[in-house]
């Protein structure tokens, strides 16, 4: 609970003054009935998105708002029309999280005009100017975490380890923003051990578009891994795997298994992920997906209501940076939260301690 308490705190100063001078006869805040907030979620398929709902739901009720939450089945079309329908149905604000961030230029123009602000979730939307604030994790963080895991694991960074060893890149969904972050700065970490040998990409694919796999989809990743495999590993094992997300990284064990590797004297490579979803972490208590970087989601659902709370009464939420993050038409002010990295040695400490997840969940 620490971490929820210093977020609340940091942020507690700035709510007061967004509740400054509202009025207890006010609509729009936490002491109104009528104000309503339209969320949009991509998908049902990962638990962590059905999480960041329901914790969205349960934030604003907190302050006293009302809430439609749709899920788009990472369809951009039927996200686009779940948007186009709450500004039709007035809502007050918009809290998305895109499927596709460069489906929305159009339709946001519709809640620019009609006064509704906007803040993106976590997926920055690209190409519309009426994007008013993004509330995400630390992205650069959360690949850096990745890449130096692996190297570190490798024993590359002290020095004990006797390379060149193998690893194969992947990276998120070419649609999705984040996807470009985690990938760069990565290979800000894997690049100079690439260039100098230590590492080997077989498959020779580096390049971004290369490695790109839409939707983040899990099957479209085990797919790739067992062509990699068939192709560049039939004469060598494969160390280690650079993936960016726990979906992505069960599908990639599923076929390295197919495989052969995960039996004494062909052990699994070394294994990224992202999302601390409950599958990965049983996995990697199991001993065969071996870090996943953990964002507490509770945290980024209680940032993002107090943005709402803010922009609503017409004040500006509290940000943390002001640079980062350009969509093509502006920089949009964010609040990043931190991203830690988890594995065998600490996801109790880190997952079930601050209640994130429980013991029976894992069972």
């Amino acid at each position: 609970m620490r971490a929820r308490t210093t977020v609340a705190a940091a942020l507690s100063t700035v709510l007061s003054l967004s509740l400054a001078g509202c009025g207890e006869s006010s609509d729009t805040g936490s002491g109104g009935g009528a104000a309503s907030v339209g969320i949009v979620m991509p998908t049902k398929v990962s638990q962590r998105w059905i999480n960041d709902g329901q914790n969205m739901v349960d934030e604003l009720k907190g302050f006293g708002y009302k809430t439609t939450l749709k899920y788009a089945d990472n369809d951009p079309k039927t996200q686009v029309a779940q948007v186009e329908a709450m500004i039709a149905d007035g809502v007050d604000a918009l809290v998305i999280a895109s499927v596709d961030g460069r489906a929305f230029k159009g339709v946001l123009g519709k809640a620019k005009a009609a006064h509704i602000p906007v803040i993106s979730y976590d997926r920055l939307i690209l190409g519309s100017d009426a994007v008013d604030y993004y509330a995400t994790f630390d992205n650069v963080k959360v690949g850096h975490q990745q890449a130096d895991f692996l190297v570190e694991r490798l024993g590359l960074v002290n020095g004990t380890g006797k390379g060149p060893f193998t690893v194969e890149l992947f990276a998120g969904s070419a649609d999705d923003n984040n996807t470009r972050f985690f990938y760069d700065a990565s290979m800000e970490v894997l690049k100079p051990y690439i260039e100098n040998g230590d590492l080997i990409v077989r498959s020779g694919d580096t390049e971004l578009e290369e490695v790109t796999t839409l939707r983040w989809d899990g099957v479209a990743a085990e797919k790739r891994m067992n062509k990699v495999l068939d192709s560049d590993y039939t004469d060598q094992t494969l160390d280690a795997v650079l993936s960016p997300y726990d979906g992505m990284s069960i599908g990639i064990i599923k076929a390295l298994k197919k495989h052969g590797y995960g039996v004494p004297g062909k052990p699994l490579p070394i294994v990224t992920g992202q999302d601390a979803e409950v599958p990965s972490i049983k996995s990697i208590i199991g001993g065969e997906q071996s870090q996943t970087v953990y964002k507490d989601t509770r945290e980024l659902a209680l940032v993002t209501s107090y943005m709402v709370n803010s922009v609503v009464h017409g004040k500006k939420p509290a940000i943390n940076d002001t640079s980062t993050y350009d969509n093509g038409e502006k920089v949009v002010p964010a609040y990043l939260l931190e991203p830690v990295s988890v594995d065998k040695g600490n996801y109790e400490s880190v997952l079930l301690d601050s209640g994130y997840l429980k013991k029976s969940d894992l069972k």
